[in-house]
């Protein structure tokens, strides 16, 4: 039973996650001299489901889901599909391996920025070798753009990600636990831990909307 709701879970974060990620093709680019950098927001899923079973499961979220856009959707194919797992995966693994080994509202926190710092990392080294591969553009033009494009996008994409986990962690596994997928648990249950990570969240995307204005001027 537990193996069929996990599974079952699973499957709905997988669906739900697709979703979301389509919504980078309705809203215009954070940077809007740079359209190429779209920010997709299915990472804030792929935590939730690493942080709710492991990162193993923040894997396989990550990969069904960039093998589904991959089929559907996406113009970059399989080069596409690897960079979405990998920048993924540097997020939401490495996040949920940490919150792991110190489940409370310290380590969500520590976990986030740990990722993010992972995340940025690996997609200044991908893009720098891989997207000249199906972009066309040479290394040397990638490389310019590393510093006033690609690194201020995968920074404010990856706070912006972990403001939208604080924010909806909590909410999301309690319907999970109402529709009977979760057991109950008393992780971030004291109201002045969820008002904490509420208040951080919003700050955290009031700095990143402050970045977008200024980067956009």
């Amino acid at each position: 039973m537990n193996n069929t709701k996990k599974m079952t879970t699973t499957g709905l974060l997988c669906t739900l996650a697709y979703v979301v990620m389509l919504t980078k093709y309705i809203f215009p680019p954070l940077f809007s001299a740079f359209p190429f950098l779209q920010y997709d927001p299915k990472d804030v899923i792929i935590v939730i489901g690493g942080y709710i079973y492991g990162p193993l499961t923040a894997f396989v979220i990550s990969v069904i889901v960039s093998l589904i856009e991959m089929l559907t959707s996406s113009s970059t194919h399989i080069i596409g599909c690897f960079m979405n797992i990998a920048a993924s995966c540097a997020f939401a693994c490495v996040a949920s391996a940490v919150y792991s080994k110190y489940r409370s509202i310290k380590g969500g926190v520590v976990s986030l920025v740990i990722g993010s710092v992972c995340a940025v990392c690996m997609m200044m080294v991908m893009n720098y070798f891989v997207t000249p591969l199906y972009t066309g553009m040479p290394r040397q033009a990638v490389a310019d753009l590393l510093i006033p494009a690609i690194l201020p996008f995968n920074i404010i994409k990856c706070v912006l990600n972990s403001a939208l986990v604080l924010l909806i962690y909590k909410p999301m596994t309690r319907v999970l636990r109402r529709g009977g997928l979760l057991k109950s648990t008393n992780n971030y249950s004291a109201r002045n831990a969820n008002v904490a990570v509420a208040l951080s969240a919003i700050f955290m995307i009031l700095i990143c909307m402050i970045a977008l204005w200024i980067v956009n001027r």
